[in-house]
């Protein structure tokens, strides 16, 4: 099984993904956890300059591909095999950050970036996304309060309207592909979102938990 985790900076996503993963490692269900960009030492020197802020002269269009050639990395090196493998994977980001933060934040256009990482993946999609939606205004003082000895990367010195497109991009993919993508609020505390994200990964997975034991 193939899990994603998407949403703003600031959602909480590593703190939920490191938690998910624990929890199925109890059950001896073998996990595989990456990040996009990066995961790969590929992955990982694009993402520094990607993120670099240093980077003023990267092209809109050079910043998509270079998403798109982190995750096809990703894919080939990491992804796949796990797959192969009969492991559960579990990514922070993929194809549905590019639509998002490049498409429609960028305006560069969600189905030309649809399009160009449907080549970078051959078409592999999550068969469950996990959508932390977080308020922009939340999400931008959360990045904040954690950055305040680096500084903001390339990404998060973006304005306000442009993380408003990011975030009503992400709404929209979670209303067209309602079978895959579950929203959650994550302006809930940590427990109450690791017990949400339990509740739907579990139901995917089939899992009878001594939760659900206790319902019957």
């Amino acid at each position: 099984m193939f899990i994603t985790f998407e949403g703003l900076d600031g959602a909480g996503k590593s703190t939920q993904i490191v938690r998910l993963k624990e929890r199925l490692g109890k059950l001896a269900i073998p996990v595989v956890m990456t990040r996009e960009p990066g995961g790969t030492a590929i992955g990982d020197a694009l993402r520094q300059m990607l993120l670099d802020p240093g980077q003023t002269q990267l092209s809109e269009q050079t910043e998509t591909l270079l998403y798109a050639a982190s995750r096809a990395q990703l894919l080939h090196e990491v992804i796949k095999p796990a797959l192969e493998k009969g492991a559960l994977v579990i990514c922070d980001r993929y194809v549905d950050a590019s639509i998002a933060y490049q498409g429609a934040g960028l305006g560069l256009g969600e189905e030309a970036v649809a399009r160009v990482n449907a080549f970078a993946t051959s078409g592999l999609k999550p068969d469950l996304t996990l959508l932390m939606d977080l308020p922009v205004e939340t999400s931008q003082s959360r990045v904040a309060a954690s950055a305040r000895d680096v500084g903001p990367d390339r990404i998060e010195q973006r304005d306000e309207a442009y993380f408003e497109r990011v975030r009503n991009a992400f709404m929209n993919i979670a209303v067209q592909e309602a079978d895959r993508v579950a929203i959650l609020d994550a302006r809930l505390t940590p427990d109450e979102l690791e017990q949400e994200i339990w509740h739907r990964v579990s139901k995917r997975l089939n899992i009878i938990t001594d939760e659900k034991r206790d319902e019957e």
